[in-house]
Order: C-alpha cells, then sequence, then structure tokens
C-alpha cells in the first residue's frame, strides 16, 4: 500500500470526500489500498471536464485516436505479470486467471487502435438526380462507463477503448469492491496522450457516483454492467431524459450434456464454466441439463474432478479456485445452498467453508443434484461456485428447459451430434451459443451480450461496439 489512490478529473488527481479499504479477500488481514471516494459534486465536475473535452476529441484524426489507444495496450501487456497479481490480489481470481484478464484487456485496446484506422461510411445513390448520400458516423459526445467487480480490468477496456476509438469523452465509474486495477488502467490511460478531460476516473459508490451520471444531462450515454435490478435503474433513468444506454446483467446459464457426449468434454466444460473464477462470471454455467442414460456417469465423473479442484489463496502456485470476492458474497451463497435444500434439491458435493493459512473467504465449490428447473436455484443467479444438474429424458426436453428462464446471455450443448448441434444453434435462445465448449469464455473480437433479461441495446466488443458509441448521421449534397 503507498498512500491514497486519487480520482482523475480533468487531467488532474484528486482526492474525494472520503476513502475506502480494499481488502484482499485471500487473506482480509492484507489491504491492497485507499481509494478515494468522490461525492456528486465531484462526479459532476468530472461529467463537465469531460464535455469541455469531447468537441475536440471527437474531431482528433485516426492516427491520433490509434496512436493513444496503442500506447495504453502496449503498457497494459508489458505488465501483464504485475497488473494481473494486483487483479488476483483484489478480486480473488487465481493469478493465472488475472494474467490471462489483464491480456485480454490489453488486446482489446489493440482491436481498438486498429478500428480507429478503420473507421468507414457509405456512399449511396440518392433517388434524386444530382444528388449525393452520404452516411456517416459520428461520437455519441460524454459516455458514463458503469463496471463491476467481476471483470475489473477487461469490462473497462471493452466500454473504454471503444467509446475513446470512435471519439468520444469517457467518465468511469468503477465497481467499489475492486478499485485497484482500475485505478492502475486509469493510470495508463492518462499517460497515453490524451487530452485533459477527455477520460475521467470517478471512484465512488453507485448511489452517489453513478446516480450522478445517469442523471447528469451532459452524459449522452451510459454503459452498464451489474445487477438486473441496478440495471432497470439505469434504464429508466436514462428514458426520462432521453439518453442512450447498453446494459449487460445477469445469466442463468444452461449446459445441456447429452446421451451422446465425450464425457471427459463435458465435464470439462461444466467445471470451467460452473467454477472457475468462484462461479463469479455472468456467463458461468449454473444449470446443467443432463440426459438420464448418461446422467448418473456425469455426476460421478464430474464429483470426482471437483474433489481434486484446489481451492486456496489467488496468488498461491496451483490454486484452481480463489476464495469469494468478500464475506456478503460468500453468505449469499450459503444462504442459496439453504434455499437448495429447501426446495428439495440435495446437495451431492461441497459447500463447505474451509480454512486456508491466511483467513480468507474460501468455499468449495457446490454441487447440487435431483434439482428441476423450477427452483430458486434454477431460476435466480447465485453469482458463485454453486450448480444444480437437471435430468430431463431427451434433447427436446433439454431445449425446452435450456429456453424456460428469464435470462439470455450464454447456453451451452455438449455432444457430438451434428444434427442436434446445428438444431441448438438456432434454437437455443440466448445471445451467445457454445458447443463442447463451456459457457465462460469469450473472444474480444466477435459481439458480446445477451437477449431477455440478461442484456439489452447494442451489443458489446468487435465492430459491433460502433452501434452504441457512435450515432449515425446521412448527408444530402445537391451536386
Amino acid at each position: 500500500m503507498s498512500g491514497l489512490h486519487r480520482n482523475f478529473i480533468g487531467g488532474e488527481w484528486l482526492a474525494g470526500s472520503d476513502v475506502s479499504i480494499n481488502v484482499n479477500p485471500s487473506n482480509t488481514d492484507d489491504v491492497v489500498g485507499e481509494y478515494a471516494l468522490a461525492d456528486a459534486s465531484q462526479a459532476a465536475s468530472a461529467v463537465a471536464a469531460a464535455r469541455a473535452a469531447a468537441p475536440g476529441w471527437s474531431r482528433s484524426t485516426p492516427l491520433e485516436r490509434r496512436d493513444a489507444l496503442k500506447r495504453i495496450s502496449d503498457e497494459i501487456a508489458a505488465r501483464r505479470a504485475e497488473l494481473g497479481e494486483l487483479l488476483a490480489r483484489e478480486e480473488g481470481k487465481t493469478r493465472l486467471e488475472g494474467v490471462g484478464e489483464v491480456t485480454r484487456a490489453a488486446q482489446i485496446f489493440d482491436f481498438f487502435a486498429g478500428e480507429a484506422l478503420r473507421a468507414a461510411g457509405e456512399k449511396i445513390a440518392s433517388v434524386r438526380r444530382g444528388v449525393d448520400v452520404d452516411v456517416t458516423r459520428e461520437p455519441v459526445g460524454v459516455v458514463g462507463v458503469i463496471s463491476p467487480w467481476n471483470f475489473p480490468i477487461a469490462i473497462p477496456a471493452w466500454k473504454i477503448a471503444p467509446a475513446l476509438c470512435h471519439g468520444n469523452a469517457v467518465v468511469f465509474k468503477p465497481a467499489e469492491l475492486a478499485p485497484g486495477s482500475a485505478h492502475a488502467l486509469a493510470e495508463i490511460v492518462a499517460r497515453s496522450g490524451l487530452p485533459d478531460g477527455a477520460f475521467n476516473l470517478v471512484m465512488g459508490r453507485g448511489s452517489v457516483v453513478g446516480e450522478e451520471f445517469i442523471a447528469n444531462r451532459g452524459v449522452d450515454a451510459i454503459t452498464f454492467t451489474g445487477s438486473v435490478e441496478t440495471g432497470r435503474r439505469v434504464a429508466n433513468a436514462c428514458v426520462a431524459r432521453m439518453a442512450k444506454f447498453q446494459l449487460e446483467m445477469g445469466g442463468k446459464n444452461p449446459l445441456v450434456v447429452l446421451d451422446d457426449a465425450d464425457i471427459d468434454v463435458a465435464v470439462g466444460c461444466a467445471v470451467d464454466g460452473a467454477f472457475f473464477s468462484t462461479g463469479q462470471r455472468c456467463t458461468a454455467s449454473s444449470r446443467l441439463i443432463v440426459t438420464r442414460d448418461i446422467h448418473d456417469r456425469f455426476v460421478d465423473s464430474l464429483a470426482e474432478r471437483m474433489r481434486a479442484l484446489v481451492v486456496d489463496d489467488a496468488l498461491k502456485a496451483g490454486t484452481q479456485i480463489g476464495p469469494v470476492v468478500d464475506r456478503s458474497q460468500l453468505e449469499r451463497n450459503l444462504s442459496y445452498l439453504e434455499i437448495g435444500r429447501g426446495d428439495g434439491a440435495r446437495l451431492a458435493l461441497g459447500g463447505e467453508l474451509v480454512k486456508r493459512a491466511t483467513p480468507g473467504h474460501y468455499m468449495t465449490p457446490a454441487l447440487f443434484t435431483e434439482a428441476t428447473n423450477g427452483m430458486r436455484i434454477s431460476r435466480e443467479e447465485v453469482f458463485g461456485p454453486v450448480a444444480a444438474v437437471i435430468r430431463v429424458k431427451d434433447y427436446d426436453e433439454a431445449l425446452a428447459v435450456a429456453n424456460d428462464t428469464d435470462f439470455g446471455l450464454a447456453s451451452g450443448i455438449c455432444t457430438t451430434s451434428l444434427k442436434h448441434a446445428t438444431h441448438f444453434k438456432r434454437n437455443a435462445e440466448a445471445g451467445m451459443v457454445m458447443v463442447n465448449l463451456p459457457t465462460a469464455g469469450v473472444d474480444y473480437h466477435v459481439p458480446f451480450g445477451g437477449r431477455k433479461a440478461s442484456s439489452y441495446g447494442p451489443r458489446e466488443q468487435g465492430r459491433y461496439a460502433a452501434e452504441f458509441y457512435t450515432a449515425v448521421k446521412t448527408s444530402y449534397t445537391s451536386a
């Protein structure tokens, strides 16, 4: 810990009105750092700074934007080991996962550095003689970025990079629970050559900073990742003042395992999708929908693999599952174990609190069997290392159960049948479909997003990001 980590507003590092303490979930005696908390007036100052910078940055050249984003990408990549350790220390995913996430952030900025040079429009023939029609994209203005704690550098990257790429100014509020990675990213962005005010970091409570962003008429668009409940509040506030918004929220993702599946592939997909990153992913496979003839073999093999998983300090070599992010989330996970039992599911394995060399929020992955799709553990997002197996008779029932959810982010199937794989890809009601792959794990250059209560608005990532971060203009010229 080296002093107070400050907010970055209008090109200056400023203290806030209060301070939060960032604690390591692998060792609650370890303080990662002290981080400034902004009040509403400081958040409003950040919006004003972005508003002032937006016109100039919107008229920057593609090369200027490319160069700034490339500098950010290069520094993130060069510091991946250091930043990956910081991420693991504050959020609890393993060091390997932390370094992987930091690498992904560098790749995202590199991709959008290239996109800055690939900006294009259309020349369309008019229906009238002597008239030219041009269709172009322009920045929307000031973008408010509100990001979650579970991917504290990758998700900010896939929001901030396209915003800057397309010429927008940014006000960024990271999650209170894991501000360290966001602050490190902000320091890198601050060194990239952007004009003062084009990027601003405002750490603080969602009820203060987030509310100011969504209510402030100086913010033209809000991109939010978090809970469904908060997402609805963002949507209502943005609609009230006609601001653009993009929401990525929860998931209750199914992984279908058919009788013809390769059992090792299916178990590998289930373990990775349900339990890695301590199950703290919106794309996690929390519903394992298994046809009856393979059900018992799958459960036995999955349980065997789960018993071998190493739950320990995120920074310790050999750890596969780190701690739960904090005490509140741990208590939520444990409450769902009681809910599952109360609804009649069988806790077949795990769900135990364990002690390690350092005091932390350690929990073994939990597996329910004899679950039905109507139980709360099958309907509600737990956001922890908890999965439920639902037995079905055949593919048709599996597909129906997979689609019977309020969410629609990711959906997976394990099968060796081309017929069933093809049918599932077409008929799964989700924004992303995986065949013989974990539901968690996506590429950075293609669209990310879902349907139903999981997502609202244009897709994130890849070239599709332009839909949210730009406004289309049609220009007519008389020759």
